[in-house]
């Protein structure tokens, strides 16, 4: 379970806010996030520490620099990932915002903080996580992230099925086209295969001609 933040964000658009294209989902969503990850990384410890009985004041300094290195070191890859054509990108934002979890993480263990009991599945699916801070959504970051990370899901989802769309016609042409190459030549081939009939058809009178002049000859001599 996530340590989800309250407060206000660097970015929070309206409620009905759409975006005119995938990049300007992109680049806000990479906006909002980068400018939430400080607020997040403190919220995670101050959190932790009520939870564990901790004074929260003896790590806010620690919380307050881990909060600035988080947003330096993962805004980066986060812009690249979003800024990747669409069909090229391996991993998902949130997959790259989940990886931040190191940072309150190592906070608190420094602080001699003492890890969540978490059950099995938790343990197993997130083990760099004692503290069960992993983010289950935009909105564990921040509220504000729900709507924009929900709008540049949409906006990609419509861009991949435009492409589809765009692709499937041509797929259908090129598969359809040796089709027709073979119905052409299929009238071409059957020709072929009845000429030697039809030759055969017109030497046959001929031949039985040429088999029948002897006996011709034969009766004619015989009555002279």
């Amino acid at each position: 379970m996530s340590a989800a933040g309250t407060g206000t964000s660097a970015a929070e658009p309206r409620a009905d806010w759409v975006p005119s294209s995938l990049s300007e989902a992109a680049e806000t969503l990479a906006d909002g996030a980068i400018a939430a990850l400080p607020g997040w990384v403190e919220r995670c410890v101050a959190q932790v520490c009520e939870r564990a009985g901790v004074a929260t004041a003896s790590l806010g300094d620690s919380a307050r620099t881990a909060g600035v290195r988080c947003a330096a070191e993962t805004g980066p890859p986060l812009r690249d990932l979003l800024a990747t054509d669409v069909d090229e990108q391996q991993t998902t934002p949130l997959s790259v915002l989940r990886g931040a979890v190191r940072f309150p993480t190592q906070v608190l263990s420094d602080g001699g903080v003492p890890a969540l009991v978490r059950d099995d599945f938790d343990a197993s699916r997130f083990p760099d996580d004692p503290f069960g801070l992993t983010p289950a959504s935009f909105a564990d970051i921040d509220p504000a992230l729900g709507p924009i990370g929900i709008a540049w899901g949409a906006a990609k989802a419509f861009e991949v099925l435009q492409r589809r769309r765009t692709a499937e016609p041509a797929r259908r042409s090129d598969t359809a086209e040796p089709a027709r190459r073979g119905d052409t030549a299929e009238p071409a081939r059957r020709s072929a295969a009845a000429e030697p009939a039809r030759r055969s058809d017109t030497a046959e009178p001929a031949r039985r001609s040429d088999t029948a002049e002897p006996a011709r000859r034969i009766d004619t001599e015989g009555q002279r």
